[in-house]
Parts: C-alpha cells; structure tokens; sequence
C-alpha cells in the first residue's frame, strides 16, 4: 500500500510533539455473504474495507483516527492532527524490521469459486433441513466469508503483515405448531476457505438443527430451581468466555474493572480446571499468525490446576501493568485501536468419559446447546439461554426442557466444576468490545457444574 521508507517518515513525524509510541495499521479485506431461504437465494453481498489507522501515545494516554483515502499525503495530515494533542520532547523511532512470514495455506479462496457452487450447496444444506418435518417453517442456510489482509507498522521496529481467511456456514431451522414457535441453529466456522464443506459434514449438522427445532416443540417448560448441571462441549464454552475470559483481559484488568485483579499465583478455580487462550490453533475460526499490533499470536496458560497464571495483554494496558503484550491485541477494522482480546479460549480436556458424567449425575440439566446470554465484566455476572437442554434423572438423559436460563458469577462457577471430560471441542462465534466484532472460538469438554441457578418459566400459574 505505502512504501516502507514512507511509513518510517510518516513514524517519525508522529513523534515530533511528545508521543513517545505510533503504529500505523493498514488493511485492504474482501468480504461475501450469500443467504438461502426455503430453498431460494435471498441475497448475495460483497464488500471492501480498505483503509488506514493511526494511534499516538504519551505514556498511557492515547489518541487514534483513521483514513479510507491512503496515500502518504493524507496520512501525514491525519498524523500531524493526532500529534497536537501531545506536547513534550521529540522521541527517536527505531527503524522498521523485516517482516516474519505468516500462514496462508489456504486452498479454496472464495474468489476462486463459482457464485453457483456456493449457492448449491446452501440450498441442498436448506432443503435438508425443510423436508425433515412439515412443521419446519424456515429453513435458513448462510456462507460468510473474508479475506483480511493487513499491514503493522510502529515505532518499536515492528514493520510486519499479515493475510486471515475466514469462512462459516450458518443454518438455522424454525418450527412451528399449535401457535408455539421453536428454532435451533448451528454456525461452524474455520481459519479456511471453501474447502470448509470437506472438512465439516454440513449435510449431518444441517439434519441436527432440524431435529433439534422439532425437539424444543414438545419441550415443557423449566422449573427454576438450583441443581447440578452438566454443559455440553463445544459452545457450552460460552459461559468461560464471556464470564472469566473478558475479565482476564487487560482491557478490563488495567482499569481494576475485574475479579481476577491482583489475582496471580492465587487459586481461582476447582484444582480440575486449566484454561488456555490460543491464536495459533490452526484452522481455527478466532486464529491469526499475528495480532492487529504486529505480534506473533502465542498460547497462553490462564489457569493452570485452579490457579491463576496470566491476563491477555495488549501493549498499552500492558504498559499500565508493567507486563509484556501477549500476542492479543486485535480489532475489527482499521477504524478501530486495538486492544486486549481473545482468539480461542477454552478449558483444557479432563479424563472423565462423558457418558460416565451423565451416569453419575442422579438429577440435574444437561445444557447441550447454549444460545445468547449477558455479562457484567467487572463482576464476571451471567446469563444464559439454554437453546436445547435435558433433565437428567438417575443417571439418564430424560425429558427436554425449553426456557432454561443459567444464572450466576463466573468466579463461582470455576470453584463448583467437579468432572472435566476429555472430548474438547470448539464453538465458533462473533465477540464484540471496545475494538469492534471479531472471530473467536469458545471451547471445553463437557463439565459438570456441581450447583448452579437455574431459571425458567415453568411451574407458574
């Protein structure tokens, strides 16, 4: 985009006022988004991000604005702009490194494969999921893709870039009878490109969601009530990310705005539990060779047997804490500053058999499926909606229940975990911060929650 040479005078002159740090992040991504519904194409989209981000700071303090129109000019205007925010001592830039080489072994870039392919093989996923059953009254099947290639340029020396490939399939199934109206969804998504249909069996995923939206018709209500429950691998990873991993993050941590602050070396969780946040799982949906400040992704051991190890780390909260970035800086775009974020969070793999988990539990939930829910950072307070859930009585997958709502303190919910599986699986999502929406995988084995609050609507007259 803008020679080397350029970005270092463009470096240079965004230190002449005082900043004594400034990174420039360039970024040039395609995007595509096709829908299916009921069997016909419903819309094809396409879109470009094509712009530039500069960020300038003086000790903690920082200022960032951003550009579409990037050439040398117009960047130097906006540098010259941030930069009279700041006054104090001209600081010396280190030159521009070379870059490392990133991973790009993708084998299908969605540009390479014909609109009718695509659109095909969604609507086979749609009307797999409309002929299960008459009461299926949607049948919805969306491949979103994107090919994000970005620039890091800063004052450190870093002068590196970086190419991300993200495709997902989206199908979502609703039923309808007697006035009562259900769905179920599923969203896998990889670090590929179309070649995701090869290593997913969309068609056998596409049959479950219908099933399941099928199921939750005849569900009955849930008592609220406390009890044991057992979350399901995959996305029951959810309530980890958004309860304890959010709070890990430095963006909270800086401001003391976590549980986990001062935390390090202390115990934290159930002696069964170890969690880790990884960029570099390969294909995975929230992975990246390097993050949106230009450091190489890493995994990263947050709890280790219970006990606390580390926070995510970006480099401003960094320099608050006096602790080194830990490859988890990111952002949607280049219109926004990065800062500390997930990639692919999740809780390590135990030794329990899941059936055996299922067996030792006289009554509780089985959450198989987790849908949308909120959290208080600060506190690590949640809830969650169950999209599928099951009684277990005497050991024994029963009756399905709908409306269940899982409440409490992620802090609280790691000291009660008392069985950890060993079928660790991810689940694919969108997560949203101060840094805009990006990929991220929640993942676990199945766990059991000795004690949780379990809300719902059954019971009421």
């Amino acid at each position: 985009m803008i020679e080397k040479n350029k970005l270092q005078a463009l470096l240079e002159e965004a230190l002449q006022t005082g900043a004594d740090f400034a990174e420039i992040f360039l970024e040039d991504s395609a995007s595509s988004l096709i829908r299916v519904m009921n069997g016909e194409v419903t819309s094809i989209d396409r879109g470009n991000v094509f712009g530039a981000g500069v960020r300038l700071i003086q000790n903690t303090d920082e200022v960032y604005g951003f550009t579409n129109d990037v050439n040398y000019e117009s960047i130097l205007d906006l540098v010259k702009n941030l930069r009279a925010s700041f006054s104090g001592p001209v600081f010396k830039i280190k030159p521009l490194g070379e870059p490392k080489p990133y991973v790009d072994n993708i084998k299908r870039p969605m540009e390479s494969v014909p609109v009718k392919e695509k659109t095909e093989r969604l609507q086979k996923l749609s009307n797999i999921m409309k002929a299960h059953d008459p009461r299926i009254v949607q049948a919805m099947a969306q491949l979103i893709e994107t090919r994000q290639k970005v620039w890091v340029a800063n004052t450190n020396g870093t002068y590196q870039d970086d190419v991300r490939t993200y495709t997902r399939v989206v199908m979502m199934s609703a039923s309808s009878e007697n006035g009562v109206m259900q769905q179920a969804a599923e969203g896998p998504g990889r670090y590929m490109g179309f070649e995701i249909f090869d290593a997913i069996d969309t068609e056998a995923l596409a049959k479950e969601v219908a099933i399941s939206s099928i199921t939750l018709l005849s569900a009955e209500d849930m008592v609220p009530q406390v009890m044991p429950v057992v979350l399901h691998n995959g996305f029951g990873g959810v309530i980890f990310h958004e309860a304890c991993g959010h709070p890990l993050e430095a963006t909270a941590v800086a401001k003391g705005l976590s549980p986990f602050v001062g935390k390090l070396g202390e115990k934290v969780g159930s002696d069964i539990v170890t969690a880790y946040d990884d960029g570099d799982v390969e294909s995975a949906w929230g992975r990246s060779s390097f993050d949106d400040e230009g450091n190489p992704t890493q995994k990263n051991l947050l709890i280790e047997n219970g006990v606390l190890k580390g926070y995510l780390i970006d480099y401003r909260n960094g320099r608050k804490m006096g602790m080194a970035p830990t490859g988890s800086g990111r952002r949607q775009s280049y219109k926004y500053s990065p800062t500390s974020r997930m990639n692919s969070t999740y809780i390590a793999p135990g030794t329990d058999k899941f059936e055996d988990i299922i067996k030792d539990t006289k009554y509780g939930l089985f959450a198989k499926k987790l849908g949308g829910g909120t959290v208080v950072p600060a506190t690590g307070e949640f809830n969650f909606a169950v999209q599928e859930g099951y009684l277990i009585e005497d050991g024994k997958l029963t009756k399905a229940v709908r409306g269940a709502m899982l409440i409490g303190q992620g802090k609280d919910v790691l000291f009660k975990i008392d069985r950890v599986a060993d079928n660790l699986e991810f689940g694919q999502g969108m997560c949203g911060s101060l840094s805009g929406s990006i990929p991220v995988d929640v993942g676990q084995p199945t766990i059991r929650v000795s004690s949780m609050t379990v809300g719902g609507a059954g019971g009421k007259r």
